[in-house]
């Protein structure tokens, strides 16, 4: 026997209203169906923001980005002439755009074009300070060959992310030995156009502490009971 929760009057199981004072009641051993009425007491309608396209969105950064160097660009040439400053400005744009084309605009862009893209804009920014620069040896001498060095490694370690899939730990390893041969790529090209000859310094250091950690990685992932364990405990 139940009551009504407004007047108290005690309720047959099949009413669906009090009848003394009409009060709807909610039978939870009633079928939804029999409760239905036009307004529910929780409604599962949500509302929702229309979704905002890529395309806009990239549309939008674009004319922001092309905004600013146009306007530094102007500022530039016909107010604050000394130096050619604006480059600066115009080639952070370059370099934000590349970044937000593929992503927003050419979605379906592979990876290694984005990647190619994105060292070109780069290389452009590289060359626009060259300008405000007296001596721009360290252009070609310097600066581009990290660049295509820096480019080369991330396109190889990408390649084997993508093409091998690998877990965790098979990632931690190919990016470790990345870092080990940056240091190393990049003591040999400062060495190279400072003239001195090539001589392991802190390359060293970086390249032996690769070492040892990929060594405890290939140990772990030899191991297949320890690899698991590991697993385990780490949740990845």
């Amino acid at each position: 026997m139940s009551y009504c929760v407004n007047c108290g009057v005690k309720l047959d199981k099949e009413l669906t209203g009090c009848p003394l004072c009409n009060t709807k009641i909610i039978n939870p051993a009633l079928s939804k169906s029999e409760h239905s009425t036009d307004s529910e007491t929780f409604p599962h309608k949500t509302g929702q923001v229309e979704v905002v396209l890529k395309r806009d969105l990239g549309l939008l950064i674009s004319i922001i980005l092309g905004g600013i160097a146009i306007s530094a660009l102007f500022l530039n040439i016909f107010i604050f002439r000394e130096g050619w400053w604006s480059l600066l400005i115009i080639g952070v744009c370059v370099i934000f755009f590349f970044i937000a084309l593929p992503a927003f605009i050419l979605t379906k862009t592979p990876i290694y074009v984005s990647l190619v893209f994105n060292a070109l804009a780069v290389a452009l920014y590289l060359y626009f300070i060259s300008f405000l620069t007296a001596d721009t040896g360290w252009l070609t001498g310097l600066a581009l060959p990290i660049l295509v060095f820096l480019t080369v490694i991330i396109l190889i370690v990408v390649f084997l992310i993508k093409a091998f899939k690998p877990a965790f730990l098979t990632t931690a390893l190919y990016l470790i030995t990345a870092i080990g041969a940056v240091c190393v790529g990049l003591e040999l090209l400062i060495g190279r156009y400072s003239g001195k000859e090539f001589t392991f310094l802190w390359s060293a250091i970086v390249l032996t502490v690769c070492a040892v950690i990929d060594a405890g990685l290939i140990t772990v992932l030899s191991r297949r009971r320890l690899r698991v364990a590991i697993q385990k405990r780490l949740h990845f």
